[in-house]
């Protein structure tokens, strides 16, 4: 086996960035935030982790344990698909930070430890309520001569489905935005009806359309049937989020 680099600056850097992408689309009901992973607060060693190896520019393997949180935003749903196959796409976007690659089929089992591993730099992400949610586990790994075939790939021509699509019927908040503002603790104990609030935004623009709490595109406002709608006129990149 390869020897294992040092856990330096540059590395936990790609590997947050990774926890990042994943928390995105991470199939959950909450926001996730990436947060400092306490070893005290992690899940237990009898908590199914999902696990896969990603071989390209930079290889890497990956860990996650999110079994309780994609199990509460697939409840209801039609999905019947497994906790490996419900990360899938959270994986290819973890990978993606990494750069050109395969990402090998992604395996569940017992997490025993495996976040406490060697070369492990791990994460935690965190709800709204700074309560860990699920975990995420990267461990660089040296770069091999060749990038070998994805195991269990299809042949050239045959039919695939998205592991994506599989998660079409989870259903997920949308809310949309106008504007904010902050006041102290004083003020808002002060309020009461009739009270006008200043916020950070001018008037007719456009409003920030949230899934989950995060930002993915910005609309007008619009009136549809007495209701209020937005008209979408921007999506917004991850990157720009």
């Amino acid at each position: 086996m390869p020897a294992l680099p040092t856990l330096d600056a540059e590395s936990v850097t790609i590997a947050r960035a990774a926890a990042t992408e994943l928390a995105r689309l991470l199939p959950s009901t909450d926001a996730l935030t990436v947060v400092e992973h306490d070893p005290a607060s992690g899940p237990a060693d009898d908590a199914v982790a999902v696990r896969a190896a990603f071989v390209g520019a930079v290889s890497a393997d990956l860990l996650v344990v999110a079994d309780q949180a994609v199990a509460e935003a697939l409840a209801g749903t039609d999905a019947t698909i497994s906790v490996a196959d419900a990360l899938r796409p959270a994986l290819d976007a973890a990978t993606a930070t990494l750069g050109a690659g395969v990402l090998d089929e992604a395996r569940s089992a017992a997490l025993a430890g495996g976040l406490e591993e060697e070369g492990v730099i791990a994460f935690a992400l965190a709800g709204a309520d700074g309560t860990p949610q699920a975990w995420f586990g990267l461990r660089m790994r040296q770069r091999p001569e060749a990038v070998p075939q994805q195991r269990g790939a299809a042949a050239p021509g045959a039919a695939q489905v998205s592991p994506l699509r599989l998660l079409h019927d989870v259903e997920m908040t949308l809310t949309a935005e106008i504007g904010r503002t902050k006041l102290p603790v004083r003020q808002v104990l002060e309020l009461v009806p009739g009270t006008v609030l200043e916020l950070d935004r001018a008037a007719g623009s456009l409003a920030d359309v949230m899934v989950n709490g995060r930002l993915v595109a910005r609309g007008e406002v619009v009136v549809v049937d007495e209701d209020y709608g937005i008209r979408i006129t921007e999506i917004v990149g991850s990157e720009n989020a």
